[in-house]
């Protein structure tokens, strides 16, 4: 197998509940690829599912037919041959075409593989016009042609953000995601860490006091040791962000009601000096047993990986820190999980609204008098946000917010976009 014809099938395979990662890490495990194709396959995926509907605009200029009506395997071999003509230089016109065009072979036949053959080798950076062909288009259907965004949700930034704010949060999303690493203080330092020769490249996050994470463009492979011994794990610094709005106390009891992958639950273990309890909690026993495994390798003793449903789980005893990382529709981590651009709908938005406020309100019911509950999401949406933090404090008088903050995607270099909240619990 290719690895082009390893990211036809995670394309063909994802449905509405997968991540492509996921689906595409476990291919990569059978698939026997070199570490290039690896690469490739990679790129492809995230790219192509970027770029959907920026693709399917140019191929329906080009495409004698009704390519609505198209099936879906010869759509996504078009739109993988788009993209690598469109976007990635470095892979030369004949294989993108060529490849293509085998591929349709194999899977469509010959009368389908010369369609592809003729189409993509009427399209070079030359013969795609967009800004000529969308210029009398209206404002927010122009730019999710240009940066393949869905229309309805550039409509909603345009007219909360403004023009200028949502362009940048466009062009931000299309850009290689940074990764994050997080020190782990348990360890080591940062002073001791990045003096390290294999490290010369890092970039460290500077601004936020506490905040031990840093960035580092180069290959992953320089960083796995540091991965397996524990030194640094994968996080993006909005996501430690939120555990210091959460401040846990060493000593202290916090609950992670959606603790998956474990993330903000070690770091809280770090910030708590490895004192204290942190009850993690998720749905899938998979998913448990990831967060434990997480936890040991970074020298972590105090986590309690826990199944269950955020709903209804007891944690059985008194809780200083609630931290209730919700599920969201994502749109300040579209760059991250291209797929959550086509998954997000205004229905999907309310239904996530109606879950997050009745989780909210499980939180508040659990946590001890003085206690401090830190809500957050990866939402930029004002309704998943500030205006879900209202209708909190309306339903609980007994609360009051200290403090939150909004991150726009693109506004602080390499940081995520996301919204928390810090509320506390009035003493009775």
């Amino acid at each position: 197998m290719t690895a082009r014809e390893l990211a036809l099938r995670v394309l063909l395979e994802l449905d509405g509940m997968r991540k492509s990662e996921e689906l595409l890490n476990r291919m990569l495990e059978t698939s026997g690829l070199g570490k290039s194709d690896r690469a490739l396959a990679k790129e492809l995926v995230a790219g192509t599912l970027k770029y959907r509907l920026q693709c399917d605009y140019v191929i329906a200029r080009f495409y004698r037919h009704d390519y609505a009506k198209a099936a879906e395997v010869l759509k996504n071999i078009l739109r993988l041959g788009v993209y690598q003509l469109m976007h990635l230089d470095r892979v030369p016109r004949s294989a993108a075409v060529n490849e293509s065009v085998k591929l349709a072979r194999k899977y469509k036949g010959d009368h389908l593989a010369k369609l592809v053959n003729g189409l993509l080798r009427n399209i070079s950076k030359e013969s795609i016009i967009l800004d000529g062909w969308t210029a009398d288009l209206p404002e927010a259907k122009r730019l999710s042609i240009i940066y393949s965004y869905p229309e309805w949700l550039i409509a909603r930034w345009i007219t909360r953000y403004g023009i200028d704010a949502a362009s940048t949060m466009l062009a931000h999303g299309n850009l290689p995601p940074a990764t994050g690493y997080r020190i782990n203080r348990l360890k080591t330092d940062p002073e001791n860490l990045l003096v390290k020769p294999e490290l010369s490249d890092a970039k460290r996050v500077t601004g936020a006091e506490g905040l031990g994470h840093f960035f580092f463009s180069k290959s992953f492979d320089r960083m796995e040791p540091l991965l397996k011994e524990g030194l640094v794990s994968v996080q993006n610094p909005a996501q430690g962000l939120t555990c210091l709005m959460a401040a846990p106390e060493p000593g202290s009891t916090v609950y992670d009601m959606c603790a998956a992958p474990g993330g903000k639950s070690t770091f809280m273990a770090e910030l708590m000096e490895n004192r204290g309890c942190v009850i993690a909690l998720d749905r899938t026993a998979a998913k448990v047993a990831r967060i434990a495994s997480n936890a040991e390798a970074l020298g972590i003793t105090i986590i309690e990986p826990r199944e269950g449903d955020a709903l209804t789980f007891d944690p059985g005893c008194a809780v200083d820190t609630i931290l209730l990382d919700a599920p969201c529709t994502g749109t300040g981590v579209l760059g991250r999980r291209a797929e959550l651009r086509w998954r997000t709908t205004a229905e999907k938005l309310r239904e996530l609204v109606e879950l997050q406020a009745a989780m909210l309100d499980r939180a508040a019911s659990l946590l001890s008098p003085g206690g401090v509950l830190l809500y957050a999401t990866c939402s930029v949406e004002p309704e998943e946000n500030e205006h879900q933090v209202e209708a909190f404090l309306q339903r609980h008088p007994d609360f009051v917010m200290e403090s939150s903050r909004l991150t726009l995607p693109g506004s602080s270099e390499g940081f995520d976009g996301g919204f928390a909240a810090r509320f506390r619990r009035k003493e009775a």
